[in-house]
């Protein structure tokens, strides 16, 4: 048995433009853009969605948006998922990078929210 929920909504933008994105979407979503420390990539938008974490990511890659589901196993997370049909495409630290039927990204990521709304947001898998 483990838990899991949708916990991030990340808007990526290419390394040279995420200082724009950032200003934008912040301007467009009535929200600051707050610099996440120790994590120069990631600029927070706090408050953008309530329940979810919503940042700018810089990525060497293309725009684009994607998904973080987060849980507390991330192998059995990520085996069920991957019995959905996704397939992983690769692995970040201690996450898994997997495309969603359709070509969508989605990581797996470990616990990281506060305990008490994890255990209420969580759906409970067998």
């Amino acid at each position: 048995m483990h838990r899991s929920r949708l916990s991030t909504l990340l808007i990526d933008a290419p390394v040279d433009d995420a200082p724009a994105a950032a200003g934008f979407w912040s301007a467009a979503l009535g929200v600051p853009a707050v610099p996440v420390p120790d994590e120069e990539q990631f600029t927070s938008l706090p408050g953008a969605f309530p329940g979810l974490v919503v940042a700018v990511q810089a990525v060497d890659d293309a725009a684009r948006y994607h998904l973080d589901i987060e849980t507390d196993d991330v192998e059995a997370e990520t085996e069920r998922l991957l019995g959905l049909g996704a397939r992983q495409v690769g692995r970040w630290l201690d996450c898994r990078v997997l495309r969603a039927p359709g070509g969508h990204l989605l990581c797996v990521i470990p616990l990281h929210s506060d305990p008490q709304e994890f255990q209420r947001e969580a759906r409970v898998w067998e």
